[in-house]
């Protein structure tokens, strides 16, 4: 078990989406973040309290967590000096990278000195099956977005929670480090050996009452040329009988791949929706999450409702107005 509360640590991230682990804990297990640690140069802030490291472990946090996701997943040589000094300290490290804490030997070897733990998240607990394509009892939907980090785990989180507020039966399933820091469990599907990733959406959303839906959190993109497989995989293995499309509508092109421009919400809708119906022919588009956090208010407000007259469904940013509309089309299908 990964002791909480937590220390975040941003690092040196160059801007706020590269510190989306560390945003989400503190969103929505507010109650584990103690305080933030910024590196000189962090573009990134949580709005919690600076603290070093001393302060922190006497504000009683317990671990510290790696809260950047960067391209790759690297533990660069300027964090060492900070997490081996944290270690020293008395910290516990966690993080969701794919470069892990365990294969770093400076790394071990000062939490074997020191009797600390180190956590890396991202790596498969279970020997998952490869996937039988069988159709399961019980009901799924499943977030797609336009690209990288535009809100789809925000999306299901928001919506399992309106879904619980009316009484509905849901459970969200984490698929990648944020989730699994915030829930405790899930399946880290961009670390899973390609052959098993549908199965280990199978294996995550297994057979269950016809009521209950698993609101499943998206990876990547269809669109997207460095992750659209486990976008692929989460949609054959989850066999959704709904889908919600996620965008994010200020931004020109992909994430990392500044030669790549966006999708539309209309070519998302009919390629995710092709694919999903070959693992479910019932499957549909039920709704739309906007991601609206460099709109004003009004722009806001403009935008989603010339979305929803465009597209016919119904659109909202979960995050400013909740997901009770998302919950609404779900509960009606």
């Amino acid at each position: 078990m990964i002791e909480t509360p937590y220390l975040l640590f941003l690092g040196d991230a160059p801007d706020q989406l590269a510190v989306k682990v560390a945003q989400g804990i503190k969103d929505w297990r507010p109650d584990n973040a103690v305080a933030q640690f910024r590196m000189d140069g962090c573009k990134a802030d949580l709005g919690l309290a600076d603290m070093t490291l001393a302060q922190a472990k006497n504000a009683g946090a317990k671990t510290l967590v790696i809260g950047v996701a960067n391209r790759g997943g690297i533990i660069s040589t300027a964090w060492k000096a900070v997490l081996i000094e944290a270690i020293e300290a008395g910290f516990d490290l966690a993080s969701g990278l794919h470069n892990l804490l365990r294969n770093e030997p400076d790394l071990a070897a000062a939490a074997e000195k020191h009797g600390r733990s180190l956590h890396d998240v991202r790596v498969p607990s279970v020997e998952y099956p490869i996937a039988s394509g069988v159709k399961r009892s019980g009901k799924r939907v499943l977030a797609v977005g336009t690209d990288c980090s535009v809100g789809k785990m925000y999306t299901a989180l928001a919506l399992d929670a309106a879904m619980k507020e009316k009484g509905m039966n849901s459970s969200f399933r984490a698929t990648g480090q944020t989730g699994i820091l915030i829930t405790g469990e899930g399946v880290p599907l961009d670390a899973v050996v390609a052959d098993f990733m549908a199965g280990s959406i199978e294996y995550l959303t297994p057979d269950n009452d016809d009521d209950h839906w698993d609101v499943i959190e998206g990876q990547g993109s269809l669109y997207h040329l460095s992750y659209s497989g486990v976008t692929l995989a989460l949609i054959h293995g989850g066999q959704p009988d709904a889908l919600i499309l996620c965008h994010e509508p200020t931004r020109k092109t992909m994430r990392g791949l500044p030669h790549q421009a966006l999708p539309s919400l209309e070519e998302v809708r009919d390629t995710a929706l092709t694919l999903a119906k070959v693992g479910n022919p019932a499957c549909k588009v039920v709704g739309i999450s906007i991601n609206t956090q460099h709109m004003s208010q009004a722009e806001a407000d403009a935008y989603l409702a010339e979305v929803e007259e465009r597209l016919g469904l119904p659109a909202v940013d979960p995050f400013r107005q909740g997901a009770a509309k998302l919950a609404d089309a779900l509960e009606a299908l």
